[in-house]
């Protein structure tokens, strides 16, 4: 296996940008919902908006520079199967002092999560903050996402990519780093929280994964209350795409990887359900914002090889105890919530907790201003 970091740029072939055209201009939507909200599933209507300004407005190579923007790389990194092939951004900030800080989207994100907040955690000077606050950033694309590899192989679960990104921080000298996540980010971080690798020195989270205390059911706060649920409304409602890729990741490939509408409709249902958007997902991001995410999954064949990740990991999310300093942002649209004391069971050595009243599952790009404040406010004391 190589240590080579490889210097990496996106350059879509223009084939593959006419092949996508010709995809839209030929596609055949299915009729209209019965209902007027999207009870059951993305309205027609916007389904046909996006589509007519996918094909005939949308830039990627405006996408492809903002992607550009940031410095690239690929290197190989120890697994399952053996190495594999990890895309990952990595800017360094200024400040030569800056601690290192290791982020981590998930589905159906993307490292494009992160483009708001990059220039304000690695270089807090230049946006209005304080110098001794800024980080060096590294955001990895999960295995079979974007610009990543695809496992050939069983075993790429959430165990094998924190060993894998453990690796990584170290290949770029980084011998003491802190880290973040949400959705799988989340529970890749909570595992590298539980695995305590020297080095680790905190965590934050903005999707905690903890379970209800049954000590406290007698005596629940709203928060609690609203927590369990939410819950109930995710299993009745809300976790069928988790159901399918978790068991048959395949079977649903074929018709994402054959249709860019329905990888699109795929991936805007959950921005729309999982964002504080008041009922539409433009109120909070732009339509290229979107598109720009959808087009790192549909670019890469990426449907099968992401929802892969559940059927590794969703039957076996760890839960053991995290002992390292965990920091969380609770934001009131996320997908699973939790007060404090249920929080405290699991992760005792609570250094930041803090419950917003706006933003949901995608923070860096809803409330970018919030999540950089966080991430300031949580690691300050480690520096």
């Amino acid at each position: 296996m190589s240590d080579a970091v490889t210097p990496f740029r996106v350059a879509t072939p223009e084939r593959d940008l006419e092949d996508l055209r010709e995809r839209l201009a030929r596609v055949r939507l299915p009729d209209a919902e019965t209902v007027d909200d999207w009870n059951q599933g993305v309205p027609l209507a916007y389904v046909r908006e996006l589509v007519d300004y996918w094909r005939d407005h949308y830039d990627w190579r405006r996408g492809e520079a903002l992607l550009n923007g940031f410095p690239q790389y690929r290197t190989q990194l120890d697994g399952p199967g053996g190495p594999l092939g990890i895309h990952f951004l990595h800017v360094r900030s200024p400040n030569p002092e800056a601690l290192p800080l290791l982020i981590t989207h998930g589905w159906p994100g993307s490292v494009l999560e992160f483009h708001k907040v990059i220039g304000p955690l690695t270089d807090p000077a230049a946006h209005g903050g304080d110098p001794a606050d800024a980080f060096h950033v590294v955001c990895p694309s999960l295995p079979g996402f974007a610009f990543s590899d695809k496992p050939t192989v069983p075993g790429w679960g959430i165990p094998a990519i924190a060993r894998a990104w453990h690796q990584l921080m170290q290949r770029l000298g980084y011998l003491r780093y802190v880290a973040q996540g949400g959705d799988w980010g989340s529970i890749v971080t909570t595992q590298l929280g539980v695995d305590a690798p020297e080095g680790l020195a905190a965590i934050h989270l903005n999707m905690p994964i903890v379970s209800p205390d049954p000590d406290t059911m007698s005596d629940l706060t709203p928060l609690e209350q609203d927590a369990l649920a939410g819950l109930k409304y995710y299993a009745d409602w809300d976790s069928g795409y988790s159901k399918q890729q978790s068991t048959r990741p395949q079977t649903l490939g074929y018709g994402l990887a054959d249709s860019p509408t329905g990888q699109l409709a795929w991936i805007i249902e959950k921005f729309h359900r999982w964002m504080d958007c008041d009922g539409h997902p433009e109120n909070v991001l732009s339509r290229d914002e979107l598109l720009d995410n959808v087009m790192l999954y549909w670019l890469n064949d990426a449907a099968a090889s992401s929802a892969r990740l559940y059927w590794e990991s969703f039957h076996s999310v760890n839960r053991d105890p995290v002992l390292v300093p965990t920091g969380c942002s609770l934001f009131p649209r996320e997908i699973f919530r939790s007060s404090r004391r249920w929080f405290e069971k699991r992760f005792p050595e609570v250094i930041h907790w803090r419950e917003h009243e706006r933003g949901g599952h995608f923070a860096a790009l809803e409330v970018p201003e919030v999540y950089v404040d966080e991430l300031r406010t949580c690691f300050r004391p480690l520096r």
